[in-house]
């Protein structure tokens, strides 16, 4: 059983949540390394969702996320006994871990709870970190004092100036880019983000990394529904990533293929009282 041990409500801005629980675990917070992520089910006639594993201490698996769907909603609503209908993991490659030098991180929304455990490993590795994070207004932003403590440089931008800079996160990125050579950009986040960041980081021939959000359904490359291009071949996020070389990601098959059901997402949240 996948019972929740531990559940924190991290931020709320305008009826939206963003929330965070611990889910009992143990076989798959064993095996689980940074950069990888679990599919789970909140409800038996439920949708499957995939979200990257925060943490995997304690015997549990710790998933942050907004409630803006159907499954999110449902999640946002168990408390601490409660279990999940299904979870599987750990999926999808772990982020290589070894030492580049100079990397800069780059955390958009609720991407930002990923870069922590990628960001802890990189670190761990022997890298000098400077973290960049970018949210709407300062409530949004999560996780601020446990990535400071792994960073040597730290930014903070939010759309509305409410704190940290006014402006984006590729403004700072764009900044440090300038000011000196870099090894490793790593950017997780909103898909326009990311492109945007694969855009800045371009002239400069850095290596670029991003963990894609793609749609998925199964977490087993069988459905075909994750399926992105990346220099010319058809990769699938849930078996061949989710992270790949930003320069090489088709962005406009990407942004067309992650719409595609987002009036029938609203339309089944309608459906539903939650």
């Amino acid at each position: 059983m996948n019972r929740v041990i531990e559940k924190k409500v991290l931020s709320e801005v305008q009826g939206v949540r963003v929330a965070q629980l611990d889910v009992e675990a143990p076989d798959i917070a064993a095996k689980s390394l940074p950069g990888q992520f679990v599919v789970l089910m909140a409800e038996e006639k439920g949708e499957r969702i995939p979200l990257t594993i925060v943490d995997n201490s304690r015997g549990a698996v710790r998933i942050i996320f907004q409630e803006v769907g159907l499954t999110t909603k449902l999640l946002g609503k168990l408390n601490i006994g409660d279990a999940l209908f299904a979870m599987v993991g750990p999926l999808g490659h772990p982020t290589e871990r070894k030492k580049y030098g100079k990397v800069i991180l780059v955390g958009g929304g609720v991407g930002i709870a990923e870069i922590y455990p990628v960001a802890a490993a990189l670190k761990r590795a022997g890298n000098h970190l400077a973290m960049i994070l970018g949210t709407r207004t300062k409530s949004l932003l999560m996780l601020e004092q446990e990535l400071k403590s792994v960073s040597e440089d730290f930014y903070v931008v939010t759309d509305d100036g409410s704190y940290g800079e006014k402006g984006f996160t590729t403004d700072v990125l764009s900044r440090l880019l300038k000011k000196e050579k870099h090894n490793l950009v790593y950017a997780v986040g909103p898909i326009p983000m990311m492109r945007k960041v694969a855009e800045t980081t371009k002239p400069y021939n850095v290596k670029t990394i991003v963990s894609l959000n793609a749609l998925m359904v199964d977490g087993t490359g069988m459905c075909g529904c994750c399926r992105v291009s990346v220099a010319g071949e058809t990769k699938f996020s849930c078996v061949d990533g989710p992270e790949f070389d930003a320069a090489s990601v088709d962005w406009d098959e990407l942004t067309k293929r992650n719409r595609v059901y987002a009036d029938k997402e609203k339309h089944i949240c309608n459906l539903k009282k939650i």
